[in-house]
């Protein structure tokens, strides 16, 4: 179960050989943000991996303070071997909104990097062409120019709902459900590392990291007090647990989104409603393609909604 509760947005099972890196800030006392990383063997495949654990501003002059955390979902473009190529991770979303353009976002954000599972033999352009020297760097001074918005075409206009989704299958290949449980043992790690207020655990996700959250969400609803699958929809055979627990969601599309088309949205979204949940919303950015997302995470609103819940146990 869930309840709201009234906050004012201030800017403000085992993980084996666990170490931490600290990328920046090395000083005992320190207001400013850090940005760290921490060491884990994977179930899937037994190799060592990292993983992005984001220290808000205030965490290190505020001991007694117990945070929020938010676990964030990448999407396809950002997989990589948890090593060298984790830095993919600081492309989008909310820790490149805290970390890159120094957005003060009072949650840890815990970012891990799903493998490629096959996809860098695919011929995918996205991921064949990407280079590091693309990925964003955190600025002395300033914040360094946001990525042009992806190219849409067509008119904006509403788009037919498919309700027939039997012939659909749930998922996308080989995407986060395949490190659930590294997923839930990072979770818990930093739940046992960090001092974190464990009712106020959130979820969020784009593209391939939206289907991972309403994945990870069927599966463990209990743990999660609000999530946000940004411009990836949820198949009506995962929503009974997630109505069953009243988790409040937040669903976000783009209305010219060429890769996950909205007309996959509705049918999820009317099956938690048919089962008796209510606490859904859904915004469709209909002038925007698959990067709806950017606008989702630069923005204020998500972050207020998701400190408004918390679990009641």
């Amino acid at each position: 179960m869930r309840k709201v509760i009234f906050c004012l947005f201030v800017s403000t099972f085992l993980i084996s050989a666990c170490s931490i890196k600290v990328v920046k800030n090395t000083s005992n006392k320190s207001a400013e943000p850090q940005l760290l990383r921490e060491s884990y063997q994977s179930t899937v495949d037994q190799s060592q991996r990292e993983y992005f654990v984001y220290l808000p501003s205030g965490y290190d002059v505020n001991s007694d303070k117990k945070w929020p955390v938010m676990l964030f979902l990448h999407g396809n473009g950002e997989r990589g071997n948890g090593q060298d190529e984790l830095d993919f991770v600081l492309m989008q979303g909310p820790l490149y909104e805290a970390w890159i353009q120094k957005k003060d976002l009072p949650f840890i954000i815990i970012s891990p990097q799903l493998p490629m599972l096959g996809f860098d033999q695919k011929g995918i352009g996205y991921i064949d062409n990407r280079s590091k020297e693309n990925i964003p760097k955190r600025q002395l001074k300033g914040v360094p120019d946001r990525s042009a918005a992806f190219q849409t075409q067509g008119d904006i206009q509403r788009t037919p709902s498919l309700t027939d989704m039997s012939e659909v299958a749930p998922l996308l290949p080989q995407g986060w459900e395949v490190v659930e449980k590294d997923l839930m043992n990072i979770l818990t790690n930093v739940q046992n590392k960090y001092p974190v207020d464990t009712s106020k655990t959130y979820l969020s996700g784009l593209s391939y990291g939206g289907f991972g959250t309403w994945y990870l969400a069927s599966k463990y609803p209990q743990r999660f007090a609000a999530i946000a699958p940004v411009v990836g929809w949820g198949h009506p055979s995962l929503m009974a647990p997630i109505a069953e627990q009243n988790i409040p969601v937040w669903a976000f599309a783009g209305g010219r989104d060429a890769a996950v088309n909205i007309q996959y949205f509705y049918a999820g979204l009317n099956e938690l409603e048919q089962l008796g949940h209510h606490n859904v919303r859904f915004t469709v950015h209909e002038d925007k393609g698959h990067d709806a997302w950017t606008r989702v995470y630069s923005g204020d609103d998500l972050y207020q909604w998701f400190l408004s819940y918390e679990i009641n146990d």
